[in-house]
C-alpha cells in the first residue's frame, strides 16, 4: 500500500513551513512570493486564492498568522462597486523573539558546568525556534574554551530530581568533590540518603535544596556533582520537620540568605562598605538590604544572611568591606584574614 501524500494535500504544511522558515515581523511574504518558494522549493503550483485559504484554515486551527488588509472597490459587469479585499505581509507570530532566544543561548554559551556537547545540541534545537535570518545571525557566536572539568550525568540528575520532588520520593546519590587529576572523587563512601525540596540555579550552577534524612536541618548539594541518582521508594520527610523549612520554601529569601547555599543558621550582620561597591552588594543581597549610617564614601549596610556564607564573601571583598557584627563573625573574619597573609608572607 502507497501511503505518499499527494502534493495538493500536503500544501498546507508547506505553506506553515515556509512561515516558519522566512517569516517574522520584520520578514512578510506575499501570496505572489509564497507561490514562487512553493514552485521552487517543493515544485507545487498553486493560485493565491488557494494560498489565501489555506493559510486562512491555518489561522481557524490556531496559528498566529499576521496579516495586511487591503480593501478596495471593484466595478461589476453591472457597473456597480463592490468592496474587494487583498491580504498581504503574511508572517507567523513567535513564541519567543529573537532577543529571547539569544539570552537562551548566551545562557547556554556562558555555561561552565554543563557538558559541551549537550550544549550546542541545545542551542540547534534552540535556533530552530525561530527562522533562517535568526540562523544566519548566530552562526558566528562561539563558547567560551571547553576547560572546565564535566560531569555527564547532569541531566539525567536533573530528570530524576525533577521526578523525585514531583512525586515526593527520597533519592540517594553519591556526592562527589574534584581532585588533582580533574576528576570527580566520592566525599564519602555510602551514598547519601536524602529529601528533595527544591532545585535552584544560584551565580550559574544547578543546586538542590534538601534536608539529608538522618539530620534535622536543611542542605544544599551542586547538582553538577552529583552522580549515580537513585528515585526511592520511600516519601519525603515532610518540610516542616526541617528546621528552617517549617514554613515552607520562600525562595527569593532562601537565596538571598544563602548567598554561597551554604547550610546553616542565617543571622543580622552589619558591614560597613565602600560606595563605589554598591551596584555589587544589590547583585548579592537585592533589595532587602537595608542602609543605617551614610558618609560620602561609606555606607553601612544590614542584611539578613546565612553566616557562613557571609564570613566567605567579607573576605571576597576584603578590601571594600568591615564586618561590624555580630563579635562571633568579626572575629571569623579577623582570623581568617590573619591566616591569609601569614600564607602570602611564606609563600
Amino acid at each position: 500500500m502507497n501511503y505518499t501524500i499527494p502534493p495538493k494535500k500536503m500544501i498546507i504544511i508547506n505553506i506553515l513551513d515556509i512561515l516558519k522558515r522566512y517569516t517574522d515581523e520584520n520578514h512578510r511574504l506575499s501570496q505572489k512570493q509564497i507561490a514562487d518558494i512553493l514552485k521552487k522549493e517543493y515544485n507545487v503550483k498553486v493560485e493565491r486564492k488557494t494560498i489565501k485559504r489555506n493559510i486562512m484554515n491555518l489561522i481557524d486551527f490556531g496559528y498566529e498568522i499576521e496579516y495586511t488588509e487591503t480593501v478596495r472597490f471593484i466595478k461589476n459587469k453591472s457597473g456597480i462597486k463592490e468592496e474587494s479585499s487583498t491580504l498581504s505581509d503574511f508572517y507567523l507570530k513567535r513564541d519567543f523573539t529573537d532577543s529571547e532566544l539569544r539570552l537562551l543561548i548566551d545562557s547556554l554559551l556562558f555555561n561552565r558546568y554543563l557538558p559541551a556537547r549537550q550544549c550546542k545540541d541545545m542551542i540547534t534545537k534552540i535556533e530552530g525556534l525561530s527562522n533562517e535570518f535568526f540562523k544566519s545571525r548566530v552562526k558566528h557566536i562561539q563558547n567560551l574554551p571547553d576547560n572546565m572539568p564535566r560531569n555527564n550525568q547532569i541531566f539525567f540528575t536533573l530528570d530524576v530530581l525533577d521526578e523525585a520532588i514531583s512525586k515526593n520520593k527520597k533519592v540517594s546519590f553519591t556526592y562527589n568533590e574534584y581532585g588533582t587529576d580533574k576528576k570527580l572523587h566520592p566525599r564519602r563512601n555510602e551514598p547519601y540518603i536524602i529529601n528533595p525540596y527544591q532545585m535552584v540555579a544560584v551565580n550559574d550552577k544547578y543546586y538542590l535544596i534538601c534536608n539529608v534524612d538522618k539530620y534535622d536541618n536543611v542542605a544544599h548539594f551542586r547538582v553538577d556533582r552529583i552522580t549515580d541518582i537513585k528515585m526511592l521508594k520511600e516519601k519525603v520527610k515532610p518540610q516542616k520537620q526541617v528546621k528552617g523549612l517549617e514554613n515552607g520554601i520562600d525562595l527569593p529569601k532562601h537565596v538571598t540568605e544563602h548567598i554561597y547555599m551554604f547550610s546553616g543558621e542565617s543571622i543580622r550582620v552589619k558591614f560597613k562598605a565602600k560606595k563605589y561597591i554598591l551596584s555589587e552588594i544589590f547583585d548579592w543581597f537585592g533589595k532587602d538590604i537595608q542602609f543605617l549610617e551614610k558618609t560620602e564614601d561609606e555606607v553601612v549596610c544590614s542584611v539578613y544572611v546565612n553566616e557562613q556564607s557571609m564570613r566567605k564573601w567579607a573576605m571576597q571583598y576584603a578590601l571594600h568591606v568591615k564586618v561590624l557584627s555580630p563579635q562571633t563573625l568579626v572575629e571569623s573574619v579577623r582570623n581568617d584574614l590573619k591566616a591569609a597573609m601569614m600564607n602570602y608572607e611564606e609563600s
